[in-house]
């Protein structure tokens, strides 16, 4: 008995060191971050279940690559397409912005770097690592047919060999170079808002002095300086509702009208998508203290912010993140697990 616990207990320990790198692989398939985790737990469990059946012929990482793959496929077969707000409508003028949500399975959802992104010690695969989840990214990858997905993410994004990508779907050399090639042509024909997003890995002096003055500016509610830090055609959405907003103007008209409620509040630094990204709490005039209220995105290039991305739904993503989901008026600093 104590054998077979000792290498039940390996056996996990062994699956469990590949969870974060299949989290991220089935994030970038998949769009969904909630979808990603329940992927890599029937990877899990598939593979547990049929280990006695692993002869050995490749690597584990390569048959638990084989296994989440072949999720994501069955997940996908229902052909729905994850997107972003501008993905789906027009920009609407401030004079008709209405806020219509729609089904969470409609949006691209954010991810914690941390639960998606393995440690690693080459800064150069730790680039290509966190600009393969960034949101104009992601968006590109769900334009393209399941397979072509897996393809263009095997061999872009993890480096994997043509002949490892053919192994793993059962399919030819010249299939795999084939889907690669027809994927880069598409992402190449649809280039996508934010894809000119330029952060460095760490932050430089000059993007790290301006998210301070993003802070400042948004605790402050100062319209003037937040302008003064928005490209003109700065773009804010705000899923589950498909408004997307364009320009300066509409940005902080929309702040002062409709998101008037958002003066005051507070904002704790996540790490999301390979960005710069901030969890917002906006007072609670019924309890004192500050409740959540979305988990901000900024896209940043040439040193002004490009794109400002609110995810409304902080029931499921303050947990998600490890951030509480309250706030004390009295607390300058917050501990949080993401």
């Amino acid at each position: 008995m104590t054998n077979g616990t000792a290498t039940t207990t390996g056996l996990d320990a062994r699956l469990e060191a590949h969870r974060v790198e299949l989290t991220g692989y089935c994030y970038r398939m998949l769009g969904s971050s909630f979808d990603a985790e329940d992927a890599v737990q029937d990877t899990m469990v598939r593979a547990w279940r049929s280990f006695d059946k692993f002869e050995g012929r490749s690597s584990l990482r390569s048959w638990l690559y084989r296994i989440a793959t072949n999720v994501c496929l069955d997940m996908l077969t229902a052909g729905n397409k994850r997107a972003r707000p501008m993905d789906l409508t027009e920009s609407t003028p401030l004079a008709r912005a209405a806020l219509s949500p729609r089904p969470d399975h409609t949006w691209l959802e954010p991810m914690p770097d941390s639960r998606m992104l393995p440690e690693t010690a080459d800064p150069a695969e730790a680039a290509v690592a966190k600009e393969s989840v960034r949101l104009a990214f992601m968006a590109a990858l769900q334009q393209l047919p399941p397979k072509q997905r897996a393809v263009l993410v095997l061999r872009e994004v993890l480096a994997w060999r043509a002949s490892e990508v053919a192994e793993l779907l059962g399919t030819s050399v010249a299939s795999v170079n084939s889907a690669l090639q027809r994927a880069r042509a598409t992402l190449a024909e649809g280039r996508q808002p934010g894809a000119e997003a330029s952060v460095s890995d760490p932050l430089d002096e000059e993007q790290q002095k301006l998210l301070e003055r993003y802070v400042a500016a948004f605790e402050g509610y100062d319209m003037s300086a937040l302008t003064a830090l928005l490209h003109e055609d700065a773009i804010m959405t705000m899923p589950p509702f498909d408004l997307w907003l364009t320009g300066t103007g509409d940005i902080t008209g929309f702040m002062t009208t409709l998101g008037s409620a958002c003066a005051g509040s507070r904002l704790l630094p996540v790490q999301v998508n390979g960005l710069p990204g901030f969890a917002q709490y906006k007072p609670d005039p019924e309890s004192g203290g500050f409740v959540p209220w979305a988990v901000q995105v900024l896209e940043i290039s040439d040193g002004r912010i490009t794109g400002f991305h609110c995810f409304l739904d902080t029931q499921r993503w303050f947990p998600l993140f490890g951030l509480p989901l309250h706030l004390e008026a009295e607390s300058d600093e917050v501990e949080q697990g993401a």
